[in-house]
């Protein structure tokens, strides 16, 4: 089993910044993918950022040249920097690690982008 906690969410006026960080905890010894999604009230859950364990990231198109995504392998630790943030990313943050059984999910984390 695995758990994630997020942290670090927030309200934040448009083109500010916010960081979000997630700590993994229980009986993994180490963990592969890393991610972040995010959901819109009214909307599906959609991916926002991937980073592997040797640190190679992907985006959403929407999101890229303004997030970025970094981890901390030995604390088991994914972050997210958001940068120039739109309100169009107000969402509830969830952080994310695939396994061969069912994925892990954080319970999430408010963000709010509104002046």
């Amino acid at each position: 089993q695995v758990q994630l906690v997020e942290s670090g969410g927030g309200l934040v006026q448009p083109g500010g910044s916010l960081r979000l960080s997630c700590a993994a905890s229980g009986s993994i010894l180490s963990i592969d993918n890393m991610g972040w999604y995010r959901q819109a009230p009214g909307k599906q859950r959609e991916w926002v950022a991937t980073i592997t364990s040797r640190s190679i990231t992907n985006y959403a198109d929407s999101v890229k040249g303004r997030f970025t995504i970094s981890r901390d392998n030995a604390k088991k630790t994914v972050d997210l920097q958001m940068n120039s943030l739109k309100p169009e990313d107000t969402a509830v943050y969830y952080c994310h690690v695939p396994s061969r059984g069912p994925d892990y999910w954080g319970k999430g984390t408010q963000v709010t982008v509104s002046s």
